[in-house]
This record gives C-alpha cells, sequence and structure tokens, in this order.
C-alpha cells in the first residue's frame, strides 16, 4: 500500500492555526483580557501576599516550647484563641471599635458626598482634592495632632473649660475606645467619600425628575431612588473602612490607652515581645475569619435589603 504523506505546508501551518485560534479567543473574551492585564499584579500579589500568607497558616498550627519551635501540627492555639476570655473580649472590643468607627465615618461622609454628586456644578475636582487634602500629610502625623486635641490640656478640653462648661478635663476624650473611634474615622474619611461620591454620580437624574413627576418629595425621592441606588458604594465604603481599622494597632496604641487596645495590638505582641510567633499567626488568622464572616454577613443582609426597597 501507498503511505499517504500530508504536504510539507501542512506541520507549519498548525502552529499558525492554533495562534490564530487563541489570538480570536482572546479578542473574544473579555474577561481573558481582563484577567491578562491583571496577571501582573495577581503574580506580585501571590509571591508578596500569598506565599507570606500560607507560611503564616502553617505556623498556627505549631506550638511555642520555650525559644524553639514544635512542628507537631495541633490546633491547641486555635483552641485558646477561641476559649480565651482575654482574647474574645478583644476581638469584640475590636469589632466593635471598627463597627462604630465605620457607621460614624459613612455618616458624616455620604452628606459630603451627595453635596458634591448633585449640588457642584463646576470644579468638581477642586472639591474632591479639597475634601482628600487632609490626607497629603503623615497618618503619624494625623493621629498625634488627635492627640493633641483630645488631651487633657487639648484644643476641646481647654476651650470648654475657658467657656466655663466644665471645670475638670473630659477623661474619655483621650486614652479610650471614643479617642480611637474619633482618629480612625478621620483618617479613613477619604476612603468612604470617594466609593460614595462615585455611586451617587452615577445615577441617572432622569429617575429622580419621574419620582417628582410622581409626586414624590425631596425625602421620598432620597429614600426611593438615591439611596437604594447608592447603596453599592455605601457598601464599598464600608468594607473599605471596616477591614483594615478592625485590626489597627498605631491608632489604640497612641491614643487607645489601656480600655482602647485592640486584638491587633496583642497580635503584634505576641510576634515581638512575647515571641511566640504560632499564637499570633493563630489569632491573626481567627480574627482574619471572624472579619470575613461579618463582611460576608453584612453583605448579605445588604442585598436583601436592597432587594426589599426595589
Amino acid at each position: 500500500m501507498s503511505e499517504i504523506t500530508a504536504p510539507a505546508g501542512a506541520t507549519l501551518d498548525r502552529p499558525k492555526s492554533w495562534r490564530r485560534r487563541a489570538r480570536a479567543l482572546f479578542l473574544r473574551s473579555e474577561a481573558l483580557r481582563g484577567y491578562m492585564l491583571l496577571s501582573p499584579t495577581l503574580l506580585v500579589m501571590a509571591f508578596a501576599m500569598g506565599i507570606p500568607f500560607a507560611i503564616m497558616v502553617i505556623m498556627s498550627f505549631w506550638t511555642q516550647v520555650g525559644f524553639d519551635i514544635d512542628t507537631t501540627l495541633t490546633l491547641a492555639n486555635y483552641g485558646e484563641a477561641v476559649d480565651g476570655p482575654v482574647y474574645k473580649a478583644l476581638l469584640i472590643r475590636s469589632v466593635a471599635i471598627s463597627g462604630t468607627c465605620t457607621i460614624v465615618t459613612v455618616l458624616l461622609a455620604y452628606p459630603m458626598a451627595y453635596y458634591v454628586a448633585f449640588h457642584v456644578h463646576r470644579h468638581k475636582l477642586f472639591w474632591i482634592i479639597l475634601m482628600t487634602l487632609p490626607f497629603w500629610t503623615s497618618y503619624l502625623l494625623r493621629v498625634f495632632a488627635w492627640k493633641v486635641i483630645l488631651g487633657f490640656n487639648g484644643v476641646i478640653n481647654s476651650g470648654l473649660k475657658a467657656l466655663g462648661l466644665i471645670d475638670q478635663p473630659l477623661e474619655f476624650l483621650l486614652y479610650s475606645p471614643t479617642a480611637v473611634v474619633i482618629t480612625l474615622a478621620h483618617a479613613w474619611a477619604a476612603f468612604a467619600i470617594l466609593p460614595i461620591y462615585v455611586s451617587l454620580e452615577k445615577i441617572d437624574r432622569s429617575l429622580l425628575e419621574a419620582a417628582a413627576d410622581l409626586g414624590e418629595g425631596p425625602v421620598g425621592r432620597f429614600l426611593r431612588v438615591t439611596l437604594p441606588l447608592s447603596l453599592p458604594g455605601v457598601v464599598a465604603a464600608m468594607l473599605m473602612i471596616f477591614i483594615p481599622t478592625v485590626g489597627d494597632y498605631v491608632t489604640p496604641t497612641l491614643v487607645g490607652g489601656p480600655n482602647g487596645i485592640m486584638l491587633s495590638n496583642i497580635i503584634y505582641a505576641q510576634f515581638g515581645k512575647v515571641n511566640n510567633w504560632p499564637m499570633g499567626a493563630a489569632l491573626a488568622i481567627a480574627m482574619l475569619i471572624a472579619v470575613a464572616m461579618i463582611a460576608l454577613a453584612g453583605m448579605w443582609l445588604t442585598r436583601k435589603a436592597t432587594e426589599r426597597i426595589a
């Protein structure tokens, strides 16, 4: 039998056909193009965040024995993190302080974003820069500034004493959870204003005009149209504030005092002063899981509330 041989050009055309198919798939798939654009960032995050996180997860199952680390896998650290009354109290305090800070910041940021989105018609960029101007300075400088403002002889106490409203300085202003909430709310205000402003700016103004034609007043238009349509920005702002502030340890250290210490301060002490890295890793992972569960629950409740309003 005579052998059937493929044309010589067929083997050369085969790689070209695969390249054409890959190029056609790349041009047709918007998601693939997006992942290709994100691939450098994803690689950097995988190496800079993924590998250290994996090491910390593995370390959380080890045990510190004196100056040595026992690499036998155990859940003892997690049991102590969950059952320890001190750790539970600090976790509850951290969530409470961060949650209060989130609510206060969003309530203060929403009117500012609303004003710029609906009532500023010229030079909006100037207003946005003006709102973010305080954040051009160092974070530590802003924390120390609030420490001076809230101090026993600070601006607030001195002003109230000069007006004769108080005889003794207000002790709850500094070295307390109140000081931590005020300082964190100011430090993260821009991260709440910007996503809310973007969400408000995208609202179709014709919807508000239609609501007005149907007899809705300003309050009704806000509750039925503006607020539901701006909830994605509100949720994004709450997540951007709650997640980092619950793990903040600089602000509680400088203005919190004994009553304002959060779980992150204990995690820092476990890694730095106590030198118990496995326990510090377990506390960090436990706090990460708790924050993730709270964030997911908040997103679910927000989605249900949005569906009910709609």
